[in-house]
């Protein structure tokens, strides 16, 4: 099908230190209607400067660039073209990295070994002020552990992996989003956690999840 005269195109600029990933997505933006690549950086000072040159309408950036960290970068882009969209590839799953990404200015979280696919449905939904997580970030839900504890035995897999993100320090509100249901929904299965639980707070249901070792200890420092 044609592509209709005066239709919006998204401008990507694409930031990896892998030529190979980049050369592929870039063919792959080429090849669709909606998308036009606006150029490749392999590093962060070339990121900065291209993206205050060609003002991309979004950046699809590596989270770890050889030895510079991508959410530095984003920071910086953010700064220089504050309206641009990023998008954060990584490798890494655990949800301790969206929330980073999240406070460093991205609007979405792809895992690298996704789709094609998947990928290119994220930059068609993302939206700035948002967090949107790819669907395949977390992969399977985790299961409750063997244990003696009858209500621990009693979690669901989907009440374990809000348990989980509690144990990340993550609000309702914040768990709902990184696991695209209602923030509704996430109260109940919280409800729910404390019930089987036995107990009456986010803190306890934390603290016991940790005892029992459904969730890792967060020490800082």
């Amino acid at each position: 099908m044609p592509e209709q005269e005066g239709a919006p195109t998204t401008r990507v600029l694409i930031v990896d230190d892998h030529r190979t990933f980049a050369e592929l997505l870039a063919f792959a933006l080429g090849s669709q209607p909606d998308f036009d690549c606006a150029g490749w950086a392999g590093t962060g000072a070339a990121a900065v400067e291209l993206a205050a040159r060609e003002r991309p309408d979004m950046v699809v950036m590596d989270i770890s660039l050889g030895t510079e960290s991508g959410l530095e970068v984003t920071r910086r882009i953010r700064e220089a073209t504050p309206d641009a969209i990023v998008v954060i590839v990584s490798a890494h799953r655990d949800p301790d990295w969206v929330v980073r990404a999240a406070q460093a200015g991205a609007s979405a979280f792809v895992p690298k070994s996704g789709s094609l696919e998947e990928m290119l449905g994220v930059l068609r939904d993302v939206r700035q002020g948002s967090m949107l997580v790819s669907a395949s970030v977390f992969g399977e839900p985790p299961r409750p552990r063997a244990t003696d504890d009858p209500a621990v035995a009693s979690l669901t897999a989907r009440e374990s992996e809000v348990l989980t993100l509690m144990g990340k320090g993550l609000a309702p509100a914040a768990i709902a989003r990184l696991l695209g249901i209602s923030v509704n929904t996430c109260r109940g299965y919280v409800k729910s956690i404390h019930l089987k639980l036995g107990v009456r707070s986010q803190l306890q249901a934390v603290v016991k999840a940790q005892q029992l070792g459904l969730v890792e200890a967060h020490s800082d420092g």
